[in-house]
């Protein structure tokens, strides 16, 4: 047995079997679980997993970090050793369930929903805004010359390729909105079309010809989870001979009615405020914003209330072509950064210091987790002393307007590569003072070092 499949093996008896598993997913970092019952987890034990460099809760998910990429390895594992659990349920495990899932958190739920949206869009996200970072290097004579003038058909492929997912960027959210709300995938992607095509423009409503696109994805997410809704309504009342045909003529005619009277209107005032607003408050609160936003993100990130910012970001790209945001509040893994080489060069735990010398590689490449749960958070005065660090990296990125053409999905030393041209020296060097900020802080605040 490999050591993918070992680590997923030894996840799945500490979570109690896989009769207990209600739902198995992944982000990019974490094993996502839901248990039927509590009690059968042994979370001390799983904790200590090699392999497993920290866990988090959020909500009834528990969620144990892997590491990037190996994520998706170990569920696909798990999933492989699972083989019909859900069929051996019986109907007491299910209602022990269902009423675990009715008292959830709401505002929990709602943006682990919104965030579900976006998330199978990151590598998409990634591609593009690395691609849009490539060109602008072959764009700089200083660095490559005449290449622009001599390759301009190169240049022009590279673009269309970088520019791709946002051309198709509504259908995307469409399709995953109805996903993610149990409605019909096809119909979601029609909505979507709906709301972005040209043709709109040509139709006047009430003394105004319409704007194709207009609210973007905001729009986007209202209408199909008004379209879900309205397609499980059809579904229940509807006798199921002619439930087939009547459901997607119905439920697109309504909903695309009341999309283009009412939802596409307000979603375009949503998203030009959330546009205007993020950028208003960035230009004017420089330095005091900037260091607010990016200190306060990771206790945001503990509670999942980061996740409600997915939109803002796709928000800020599609409204201004570039995104001010998602660089000042990467200073925060940044900070962890800084305060995890504090520790290591403190702390006289050998097993602690493996942790930090496994997880600083991938924590210098913008994946912060490990070291956020597998050291900073665990010890408690380094994880302040990684928000005010970040928060030093972000008041100088705020100050200095340092922007990237990136949604979301990459940080830390390779944001660097999808910086607007121009600011890409002012971000290393922001990264840079975040580091030594969050190695000050923590080696002044101290740390009480865990015994073997």
């Amino acid at each position: 047995m490999d050591k993918t499949a070992a680590l997923a093996s030894a996840i799945l008896n500490g979570v109690g079997g896989q009769g207990n598993i209600q739902r198995l997913e992944n982000c990019m970092t974490r094993v996502r679980v839901e248990l039927f019952d509590d009690a059968k987890l042994d979370l001390a034990a799983t904790k200590q997993l090699p392999g497993v460099s920290g866990y988090v809760k959020q909500g009834q998910q528990h969620q144990f970090i892997v590491g990037p990429g190996k994520a998706a390895q170990v569920v696909d594992a798990m999933r492989a050793q699972m083989s019909g659990a859900d069929a051996a349920l019986d109907n007491v495990e299910r209602n022990k369930a269902q009423a675990k899932a009715k008292y959830k958190a709401p505002m929990s739920d709602a943006l682990r929903k919104l965030a579900n949206v976006f998330i199978p869009l990151i590598p998409a996200f990634i591609a593009s805004g690395l691609i849009t970072g490539i060109i602008n290097i072959l764009k700089r004579p200083d660095i490559v010359g005449d290449f622009a003038t001599q390759y301009p058909n190169m240049l022009g492929l590279l673009a269309i390729f970088g520019s791709a997912v946002f051309a198709i960027m509504n259908i995307l959210v469409g399709v995953n909105t109805a996903k993610v709300f149990g409605g019909s995938q096809a119909l979601g992607g029609v909505m979507a079309g709906i709301l972005s095509s040209p043709q709109l423009a040509q139709i006047t409503l009430f003394g105004e010809a319409l704007q194709p696109g207009r609210g973007g994805v905001i729009a986007v997410l209202l209408v199909v989870a008004l379209m879900c809704w309205i397609e499980k309504k059809f579904r229940d009342i509807l006798p199921g001979s002619i439930e087939l045909i009547l459901n997607p003529l119905l439920t697109t005619l309504i909903a695309g009615t009341v999309a283009i009277i009412a939802l596409q209107p307000l979603g375009g005032v949503i998203s030009e405020g959330i546009a205007h607003g993020a950028s208003w408050a960035i230009d004017r609160g420089g330095l005091l914003v900037g260091a607010i936003l990016a200190g306060a993100f990771l206790p945001l990130v503990l509670t999942g209330l980061h996740q409600g910012l997915v939109p803002i970001h796709v928000e800020l790209v599609q409204a201004h072509g570039y995104n001010a945001l998602f660089p000042i509040l990467a200073m925060a893994g940044v900070g962890q950064v800084g305060a995890a080489i504090a520790v290591l060069m403190k702390t006289r735990n050998a097993r602690l210091k493996k942790v930090i010398k496994g997880a600083l590689p991938v924590g210098l490449l913008g994946i912060g987790e490990p070291l956020i749960f597998g050291v900073t958070l665990p010890l408690g005065k380094p994880f302040l002393g990684a928000c005010l660090g970040g928060a030093v990296g972000g008041a100088l990125i705020s100050y200095w307007k340092v922007a990237t053409v990136i949604t979301f999905g990459i940080s830390g030393l390779p944001l660097a590569l999808t910086i607007v041209t121009g600011k890409v020296m002012l971000y290393l060097l922001g990264y840079l003072v975040a580091v030594l900020a969050g190695f000050l802080f923590t080696w002044l605040l101290g740390f009480t070092d865990p015994e073997e």
